[in-house]
């Protein structure tokens, strides 16, 4: 069993940064993947970004690329998510989330965001970048 709980999130103005921390406790590699996904009000859950925790190859959305990092410390078994350039259209509620949902991204297993490969979630963040 793998818990997982995210802190960080905050309410900020547009270009500013925040980091965002997914501790794990129990055996997180029973899993490949650890992905961030983020849902505004009305929307649908989005993948973020997400980093294969056995080869560290991460993936991301285009909307954040460039803009998010995220790092994975295996002596804390934190997964972070750092959000720089934030825009009002990231305002959402961050989760993370750990399992198996593996593509090809430049020859290496990178991590996709199908939610049904996704076996263990946090309760999520909150993200609010004002104007």
């Amino acid at each position: 069993q793998v818990q997982l709980v995210e802190s960080g999130g905050d309410s900020v103005q547009a270009g500013e940064s925040l980091r965002l921390s997914c501790a794990a406790s129990g055996n997180i590699y029973t899993s490949n993947c650890v992905g961030w996904f983020r849902q505004a009000p009305g929307k649908a859950r989005e993948g973020v970004t997400s980093i294969n925790i056995v080869n560290g190859k991460t993936h991301y959305a285009d909307s954040v690329k460039g803009r998010f990092t995220i790092s994975l410390d295996n002596a804390k078994s934190t997964v972070y998510l750092q959000m720089d350039s934030l825009k009002p259209e990231d305002t959402a509620m961050y989760y993370c989330a750990a399992g198996s949902s593996l593509i090809i991204v430049d020859g290496a297993a990178a991590c996709d965001w199908d939610t049904r490969f996704y076996n263990y979630w946090g309760l999520g963040t909150q993200v609010t970048v004002s104007s």
